[in-house]
């Protein structure tokens, strides 16, 4: 059986660092795309409240119609009730009878008064809610607007970028792969810490290229010799020599 070739720290530096310069790429094209998935994201969802506000203020026109319909009918009714008193007051036998009967015609008199107050306010909230209304259509008129002009963007970045993104993710996976899993964790755990996703950096100018604290010579003597990975003390960042990325 063939021995394994065993992987040397020089080399495991090396594909952490085309690793990262793989990722960079990536994160670049996702800066590229900036907030506009989310901008996107957001729009929709305001679009849809937006809709369902539209028909619910509809629906609550509808109820305001149907109630004032509803007070006309009783109007008609009270108006048939009065003439129908009216006509009983020709016939009636003595004072109560009559009496009784004016009683229920000035009732009915109060019920007609009651009735056309409401059907007026049943009038001034249709007139409000559909002022609502087209204040609402506008607003979605105008975020459809802004969805598609943030959607046309998007998709002239990603029809752009998506061709060189899937080849630099096909690059990573590799790269990836040709990284012991210890290291690949602790690679990951240091770009998720970082916003700019820097997990392994270059000395430069005798400094961490990742938060530029200084670096004592003994150390990048160490770090250039590739015996040992070692990290920056003060951001725990991987450090490689600046000629690694020349060779």
């Amino acid at each position: 059986m063939a021995a394994v070739k065993e992987i040397t720290v020089e080399e495991k530096l090396k594909a952490l660092f085309e690793l990262q310069k793989i990722d960079s790429e990536i994160d670049r094209i996702q800066i590229l795309k900036g907030e506009l998935p989310i901008e996107v994201q957001d729009l929709e969802d305001e679009l849809l409240g937006l809709q369902t506000r539209t028909e619910k203020i509809k629906d609550e026109v509808k109820e305001s119609e149907s109630y004032i319909e509803e007070k006309k009918n009783s109007i008609k009714e009270s108006e048939a009730l009065i003439k129908k008193y009216n006509k009983q007051l020709d016939t009636v036998k003595n004072n109560r009878e009559y009496e009784a009967l004016t009683k229920e015609i000035e009732l009915q008199k109060l019920e007609i008064q009651l009735s056309e107050k409401r059907i007026k306010e049943g009038h001034e909230q249709i007139k409000q809610k559909n002022e609502y209304l087209d204040q609402t259509k506008k607003a979605v008129t105008a975020k459809k607007k802004e969805l598609e002009a943030k959607k046309e963007e998007l998709e002239k970045i990603v029809a752009e970028t998506e061709k060189e993104e899937k080849d630099l993710q096909k690059k990573s996976k590799k790269a990836q792969a040709e990284i012991d899993e210890r290291l690949l964790i602790g690679y990951n755990r240091i770009r998720e810490g970082y916003k700019n996703g820097l997990a392994v950096v270059k000395i430069d100018r005798n400094s961490c290229g990742g938060c530029y604290s200084k670096i004592p010579a003994q150390r990048q003597f160490e770090i250039a010799q590739r015996k040992k990975v070692l990290v920056c003390e003060n951001c725990g960042r991987v450090l490689v020599d600046a000629a690694i990325d020349v060779e």
